[in-house]
Formats: structure tokens, sequence, C-alpha cells
């Protein structure tokens, strides 16, 4: 046995029109992609993050592998997360090391010739998803195209949009939108909004009392993230269900958010892999609530397949497009679900580099 060999790459892609929400806007999105290597089989995992993701896989990570038995995968995960000590767990090594922990589970289940889903155990065979996006810098034309299709064509009854725009000083337009896409999907899909910690404490409770009638169900970052109390203190004071977390790094940021939100947002490829994104699901578990995958939709699915107190899974609009592009086996929804694969061995996704190499950066 002669250990794993780790690689990464990275990959551009330009996004099909100009994106935005209430603190950030980007016109490409860089995935990078890890393979890990053991007898003649290749697991695949990936994050979305800087060309700097790599070189800490490069150079920090597959030292420590070389010679760990390829289904020792805590190990690895423990040996790669004392290598990070001082390089520091969050940020670039945290994308670098759950990138990296998902690309070893997919060996795994690869060497074994088995569905990623079943070596992990599945509490569930088709995961609900809702469909993400509503850019603040979408025209209102665009943006009731896109829930139409979402809603009326796809049959997805779950939609999120951006709020916050400006960093909160547009709520007159951020109201506006989210009445407008009221209008577009109907009384019968529920309307998600994300405000991405645009808004200050007291202006969130007043934007969600302003759209009290248009029956918002869930709100995602009204303030800052890092605002612990902020998010306890908004979730207590309106109607729809307060939620954050897609930038824990870390299962003691989990366990320090659950007590202030209504559900907990995990994103395998920031918190540490699927290694630690079912710890951190059990955390909210434990905390009495649910979670919900955050974006990277199919590098999700097995991890979603198996957290038995899933709510639902990110479907967001530039990863949905990305993956598709770049992938082999990426799967469709139906119904506002989307099935698990279980017809092919690790995680269903055959990476097509001929197709990716005009896309790559590092």
């Amino acid at each position: 046995m002669t250990g794993v060999r780790l690689t990464a790459e990275a990959y551009r892609i330009p996004t099909d029109a100009p994106e935005g929400d209430g603190t950030l806007a980007w016109t490409s999105t860089t995935l990078v992609l890890v393979q890990a290597q053991a007898d003649g089989h290749t697991g695949i995992g990936y994050t979305y993050g800087p060309t700097a993701v790599v070189a800490v896989v490069t150079d920090l990570l597959a030292p420590v592998l070389t010679e760990l038995h390829p289904d020792d995968v805590p190990a690895a995960w423990a040996a790669m997360w004392r290598r990070l000590r001082n390089a520091g767990r969050p940020g670039v090594a945290g994308l670098a090391l759950s990138a990296a922990d998902c690309a070893l589970w997919d060996l795994k289940a690869r060497r074994h010739d088995l569905p990623l889903a079943l070596l992990l155990g599945t509490a569930r065979r088709e995961v609900p998803v809702y469909s993400s996006g509503g850019f603040t810098t979408y025209d209102a034309d665009r943006q009731h195209r896109q829930l139409a299709e979402w809603v009326h064509e796809q049959g997805i009854p779950r939609v999120k949009i951006k709020i916050g725009e400006s960093c909160g000083s547009e709520v007159a337009r951020d109201l506006a939108r989210m009445a407008a896409a009221r209008r577009t999907i109907g009384d019968q899909a529920e309307l998600f909004v994300d405000a991405n910690g645009a808004y200050q404490r007291k202006q969130a409770v007043r934007v969600a009392h302003a759209a009290a009638d248009l029956d918002v169900r869930w709100y995602e970052e009204p303030v800052s993230s890092d605002d612990l109390p902020g998010l306890g203190l908004v979730r207590d004071h309106v109607t729809p269900d307060v939620t954050a977390g897609e930038y824990g790094y870390d299962l003691i940021y989990f366990h320090r958010m659950a007590p202030y939100v209504d559900c907990l947002q995990i994103d395998v490829t920031r918190c540490g892999g699927i290694t630690e994104f079912l710890r951190a699901a059990a955390v909210a578990d434990a905390a009495g609530i649910q979670v919900s995958g955050h974006c990277a939709p199919h590098q999700h699915l097995p991890v979603a397949a198996a957290a038995a107190n899933l709510r639902h899974l990110e479907w967001f609009h530039d990863h949905v497009r990305i993956e598709e592009m770049l992938f082999d086996g990426a799967q469709p929804t139906t119904g506002g679900a989307v099935g698990v694969p279980l017809d092919r061995p690790g995680n269903g996704l055959e990476f097509r580099a001929e197709q990716a190499q005009r896309y790559r950066v590092a």
C-alpha cells in the first residue's frame, strides 16, 4: 500500500450574466478540483474559492497522506487538520481540507465499487431542493423568467432571491423585488430570501414586517453571520425561519451558532468536507434543529442523503450551471427533489477534463 496521491487544479468560469447579492458582486466563479489517487482508482472532490486553495492542497495536505491507507478517511482528516494548525483552519485552508476530504470519501467508495451515498448510508434516496438565484444584478424581466422557469416549468416548489442590495441601502427595491417574485411564483410555491448579512438588526426586523403579506418562509443571514445575538434577536421577532451557517469552517462554529437560528446551513466544501458535515449535522440535531446544504449541489448529494435531519439542499444557479458543464453525471431536478446517484460508484461524477481545459487557471 503506497498511500494516497493528492493533486489539485483550478478552473475559472464566467457567469452567464453579472451576479450580485447584498454585499458582493462577481462575473466569474472558480472551482478547485482535488483528485485523490490510490491503487488505480481516483476520487474527486471540489470547492469554490480562490486559486490559492491549490497550493494548500499540494504543499500542505498532500505530503501527509502518502503513507496512509486510502480507506482510513478519519485518520487522513485528522492528519490534514493537524497540518493546517499554523496555516489557520478557516478560509482558504478550510476549503482545501473540505475538497480533499470529499475526494478521499469518493476514492474509498470507488475502491469498493460502491455508490458514495450507500457507503455513508442513506436516510433518503431523494434530496429536497430549493432553487436559488434572483441576484440583485438582475432586472425585473430576468428575475421573472428565472423564477417562472423553476416553478412553472420544472415544478420546484421553493425558490430564493437575493435582497439587501447595496449593503441594505435599497430597501424599497428589495421589497419591490420580493413582491414581484411572489407574483411570479404564485401562492403555492415557497418564497425564500437571502440578505447576505446586509441589514442591521432592527432594520432586518422592519423589512420582514414590511413583507409580511408575501409569506416569506426563509430569511437567510438577515444580519451578519458573525452577529449571533443579532441573528437571535431577528429570529425572535419575525415569522420566517432565520438561518445562517454557510461560512462555518469548523465544528465549534456550528455549536456556537445553533442556539440562534431556526435552521443551520452547512457547506460541505467549506466546513471540513463530508467528515465534518456529518458531525455538524449531529450538533444541530442535538440542538433540536434541522440543517440545509449550502450551494455546490452535486458535491452535497451523497452526504445530504445521509444526514437524517436535513431539511433541503440549495440548488444554486451559478453552481448548477458549472457542474453541468464540467461533470458527466450531473443530476436533474424532478418536482423539487433530486435523486441520489446509486447506479455507479463514488459520487457519480466524472470530470470532463478536455472540455474544462479552456477554463484552467492553476
